[in-house]
């Protein structure tokens, strides 16, 4: 990780440590995601058709959940300077307008000459059931 102010490389996180952030999912949130990214699958933006989808509703883009692990990765564990260099995931359970989602990262393995760290990373909803889970790799 590089200190922004002195620009030299800050102290590696140690296994065990995590961090978390959380953010309610609001129609705007959906709306400007699909039009960011082009996806305006209608499984998002059309209640009548996700009405007849098995989630029998309008749910949030899987990506767009996803998104809140790196805002934790870059602006809390490891932090500012942190980039990606893979990341794993597996969508469990949709995410609807309201929700309340907690992206949490926690440091599973750091390789200090590469300075390279693993984390386990995870989404859960405010009835704390996991909506994502997966893993990331980021160098420091």
């Amino acid at each position: 990780m590089i200190d922004p102010v002195e620009g030299m490389a800050a102290q590696l996180p140690t296994v065990g440590m995590a961090a978390t952030r959380s953010r309610t999912i609001t129609e705007a949130d959906i709306v400007l995601y699909a039009g960011l990214t082009g996806d305006q699958n209608p499984i998002h933006l059309d209640a009548d058709f996700a009405a007849r989808s098995p989630f029998g509703g309008r749910i949030a883009h899987g990506m767009l959940t996803a998104g809140l692990i790196s805002a934790v990765l870059g602006n809390d564990l490891p932090g500012p300077g942190a980039i990606y260099l893979a990341q794993s995931l597996r969508f469990l359970a949709p995410v609807r307008i309201g929700d309340t989602i907690t992206a949490r990262v926690e440091v599973t393995a750091v390789r200090a000459d590469r300075h390279i760290v693993t984390l386990r990373t995870e989404c859960a909803n405010q009835d704390n059931l996991v909506v994502l889970s997966g893993e990331a790799v980021v160098k420091c």
